[in-house]
């Protein structure tokens, strides 16, 4: 999701989750082939980084997954891929998932960590509904940017690990960073366990609670930036999202648009 500041929701987020990062940190297996150090501060985006994974890692079936940030889809130029974060959320997850089966859409689902940990049963049901699952790292700290390389590894590490467990044994095919804050570390991380770096081209601003008109609005202008469009499921009252849902679908695709995946 986008950068927000000041949001009580992400502070509770990262307080609920301080519990579970303290006792994973300790015995976390930081699998990065980089050998984090504590305290070791991660590049800067761009920046070269000659630890960490090449490009190219292999995911543990052995498939190659890029470490370039995906906006592209799998369904090619025409195609437009609904990237739902930050839940599961019991009040809004089954009424997206509603939505998207109404009209026949595939969603990926970038789930934080403590979410998925609480809310098993709806990460069953997003698998089983045939959409995909995003690690979006254990307590959504926007700032993961600026941290060392062993916080990086557990926030991404135990996400996935937490994800994968809720879901019943699906692992997350995507990795994207709370607010885009990506570094070169994090996303040969993130290839490395199999999971395609994820951007967005679309920010639907629904996080703000503009009104469903401008969330509606905002995609229809900016859908030619590309076709990864970014909404939400959680993070305080989701109904503008799920009303905005229900108009933009139908309507992109009376503009020809189909829906897919992110390209892995």
């Amino acid at each position: 999701m986008s950068r927000h500041g000041g949001r009580g929701w992400h502070g509770r987020v990262l307080a609920a989750a301080l519990g579970v990062t303290a006792a994973a940190a300790a015995t976390s297996m930081w699998t990065a082939q980089a050998n984090p150090v504590e305290g070791q501060h991660a590049p800067a985006a761009g920046s070269a980084h000659s630890g960490a994974p090449n490009a190219g890692s292999k995911a543990p079936g052995g498939t190659p997954v890029s470490v370039d940030i995906a906006h592209s889809s799998d369904r090619g130029a025409r195609g437009v891929n609904i990237t739902i974060d930050d839940g599961p959320d019991p009040t809004w997850t089954p009424q997206v998932l509603q939505v998207l089966r109404d009209n026949g859409v595939k969603a990926t689902f970038c789930m934080v960590g403590t979410q998925a940990q609480a809310h098993p049963d709806l990460v069953k049901a997003v698998v089983a509904a045939g959409h995909r699952l995003c690690d979006h790292t254990v307590s959504h700290d926007t700032t993961m940017d600026t941290k060392s390389q062993a916080y990086q590894s557990q926030q991404i590490l135990d996400a996935e690990r937490m994800i994968t467990q809720a879901s019943g044994g699906v692992r997350p095919e995507y990795y994207r960073a709370p607010g885009g804050a990506f570094t070169p570390y994090s996303r040969h991380l993130a290839a490395s366990h199999g999971m395609r770096p994820l951007g967005w081209n679309v920010d639907s601003k629904d996080f703000e609670h503009p009104g469903t008109g401008a969330i509606v609005a905002t995609v229809k202008s900016e859908i030619s930036n590309g076709p990864t469009i970014l909404f939400h499921d959680a993070g305080g009252d989701r109904s503008q999202t799920v009303a905005a849902l229900r108009e933009v679908l139908p309507w992109l695709k009376q503009q020809g648009h189909s829906f897919g995946f992110p390209v892995r």
